[in-house]
């Protein structure tokens, strides 16, 4: 059975670009998405697998996490 997703917009900013996501029945993974197809995992993804643009969306979008993860190498040439 294939996982199912839904897929939201932060309350409180509806017109962020980022969707969250919620994996039906798994509790306790951050997920997100820049276009609803391709699925990050904040813990496992950030920042090494993010496109230049998708890094600087997502710092925007979310400076707590960008702050809380500023010590994690980018190297853009990884993408």
């Amino acid at each position: 059975m294939p996982n199912e997703y839904l897929f939201s917009k932060d309350e409180e900013h509806p017109d962020n670009t980022i969707w969250e996501v919620e994996e039906v029945g798994v509790i306790g993974k951050l997920l997100f998405s820049f276009d609803r197809k391709k699925i990050y995992n904040l813990w496992k993804d950030y920042p090494h697998n993010f496109t230049p643009e998708e890094k600087a969306i997502f710092d925007k979008e979310y400076p707590y996490w960008a702050e809380f993860f500023k010590d994690r190498p980018y190297s853009p040439n990884n993408n």
